[in-house]
This record gives structure tokens, C-alpha cells and sequence, in this order.
């Protein structure tokens, strides 16, 4: 099929092209010989009089028409997806689907099995794929590779509609047996503690930059990890602090030797949210898998 005398086939290999930037690898998506995928970027290259891609070392960047390029060809595409190529009704007992759900290590611990639990009684034969979370996870989301974020309100896109799943509020955690956890925390104590932190992968710490600016000092960071659910245990045997999630906090005190403590400062609960592109608002399957979580986030505290 051709539109503006463009094979619209192309498409599909043009969009894996921008993405993967190699012939090889852009083969392997599209399950395509290599000799394919160059012919068609050879018709590319012929249709928008452009290289699209050049070769720079030994690898292939993309040209400044191919870069306006990559976001518009992707929207047609999950267009397409979302409205002519999806299936009219969905049935999660007959379906074989994947989801792909970016969550952190703190969304698959609270979260995950009250929605796992759900989708097992109602006999579905869905997977769930969870995927680590990124810096920018609205990119992927964009590009098709997620079909659902779960994070903070704070971090969501405003491109895309988004709904609250639950509210939670932080705790700070202790060793049981340290010194700390034998009175009042205060926040003093708090500020003069060594801390145990969570550092976002490719992001700066936002909780530093409003600590330092609403109380003009710095917390002492001992440990830092890539993991929220490892916090409470790495202040275990020491006179340290984590600053963590509450439903963290409980479910973990049950298996480390944990005194669990108001945060000594004020703090405002954090949004849960979870996020779908904005094409795919009316995907039988997805709406299906909002409807999931919004009912397992009413059951997160029963676990």
C-alpha cells in the first residue's frame, strides 16, 4: 500500500532504523534479512532525498531530517496499533498478551502481588513483563515500548493521561539494636546520622536538592544503592538511617531486626500513579489492566 507515493511498509523498517541505528539489529526486530533491511533504506534515502543515516566511526548516527523524523513515524504507528490493528473486544482467559510495565524494585513489592493475585482468580493466561525504570521513562512510553508506567505523579509526562493509584507516606528505619532506636528520633539526630539512600539511576536526587534548600544542610550519605527494597536492610548492625517508603518499611520489618520511625521533619505523602499513551486510552486490554491495578491498590494493606 502506498500513500504520497511512500510504500507505508516502509514505515515499520524506517521506525526500527531510527531506533536500533543498525542494519544488523534492525534486521533482527523486524525479522528481516540484513540485505532486506538495507534495500529498504536504500528506497528510504531515495523517497526523502536524505541519508537518514550516516555512518560516523563505527557507528550510525542519525541525520538532522531523520531526527524529525523518528517522533512523528512512531505516532503514526502506534496509531495504527491502537485503533485499526487492535482487537475490538479482550478477553484476559482466552488472550496470550504481554504487558510491558516499567516499575520499580518498591512497585513490584507493594504493589505487583495484589494485582498478580487478582488477574490469577480471574483464570487469565496474561504475563506481565516488568521492566526496570529509567530516567526518562515517558521516552519508551512514546516509542511503544511500555505499555503502562507506575510512578510518582511528581515524574509523569503532561502528554499523557495518567490516574492516581494510592497515596504513601515515608518512614525512617533503624537497626533495632542501635543506639538511634533507643529514643526519640529527632532532627538533630536525623541530620547528624550517617544515611543509607536510594539513588535514582540517571537522575539527580531530588530529595537532596530539597533538604539542602528547606533546611540548608546536607545529609551525611554512607551507602547509596540502585534499590528501594534494599534500604531497610543495609542499616541492619549499624547506626545508620534509611529514609524508605511506610508499606516498605512494614513488609520489610518482618524480615530484618527493623524499629520503623516518623520522619522528625515535615513531609509530604507521595502519588502513585499509573500512566498509558495518550493513543491508547481506548485499547480493550489496557483498559482492562488500569481497571487491575485500580482494584488491586485497594487491596495493597491486606497482603
Amino acid at each position: 500500500m502506498k500513500f504520497n507515493k511512500l510504500d507505508l511498509n516502509l514505515l515499520v523498517a524506517l521506525d526500527a532504523l531510527l531506533k536500533e541505528r543498525s542494519v544488523t539489529r534492525a534486521a533482527d526486530v523486524l525479522n528481516l534479512s540484513p540485505s532486506a533491511v538495507s534495500n529498504a533504506l536504500t528506497r528510504l534515502r531515495e523517497y526523502f532525498d536524505d541519508e537518514l543515516l550516516v555512518q560516523i566511526g563505527r557507528k550510525m548516527e542519525l541525520t538532522p531530517r531523520a531526527e524529525g523524523l523518528e517522533g512523528a513515524v512512531r505516532d503514526v504507528l502506534l496509531r495504527i496499533d491502537s485503533t485499526i490493528a487492535a482487537p475490538p473486544a479482550f478477553d484476559p482467559a482466552s488472550s496470550d498478551r504481554t504487558f510491558k510495565i516499567f516499575a520499580s524494585d518498591y512497585t513490584q513489592l507493594v504493589l505487583a502481588p495484589a494485582m498478580l493475585a487478582l488477574a490469577a482468580r480471574a483464570g487469565s493466561g496474561i504475563c506481565f513483563d516488568f521492566l526496570p525504570q529509567v530516567a526518562h521513562p515517558h521516552r519508551d512510553l512514546e516509542r511503544g515500548e511500555a505499555d503502562l508506567l507506575i510512578i510518582p505523579t511528581g515524574f509523569m509526562s503532561p502528554d499523557h493521561p495518567h490516574q492516581v493509584l494510592y497515596e504513601e507516606e515515608f518512614v525512617c528505619v533503624l537497626w533495632r539494636d542501635s543506639e538511634l532506636a533507643q529514643g526519640e528520633l529527632t532532627f538533630d539526630h536525623y541530620v547528624d546520622a550517617e544515611h543509607v539512600v536510594m539513588l535514582p539511576s540517571g537522575r539527580d536526587d531530588a530529595f537532596e536538592g530539597w533538604f539542602l534548600k528547606r533546611f540548608g544542610v546536607r545529609r551525611r550519605i554512607a551507602v547509596s544503592t540502585y534499590s528501594f527494597i534494599t534500604l531497610p536492610g543495609l542499616v541492619v548492625g549499624t547506626q545508620r538511617i534509611a529514609t524508605v517508603h511506610m508499606r516498605t518499611a512494614r513488609r520489610l520489618s518482618k524480615a530484618w531486626p527493623l524499629e520503623i520511625r516518623p520522619i522528625p521533619l515535615p513531609f509530604e505523602k507521595m502519588e502513585q500513579a499509573m500512566q498509558w499513551h495518550k493513543f491508547r486510552t481506548n485499547d480493550p486490554g489496557l483498559a482492562w489492566l488500569r481497571q487491575l491495578l485500580m482494584d488491586a491498590a485497594l487491596r495493597i494493606d491486606d497482603l
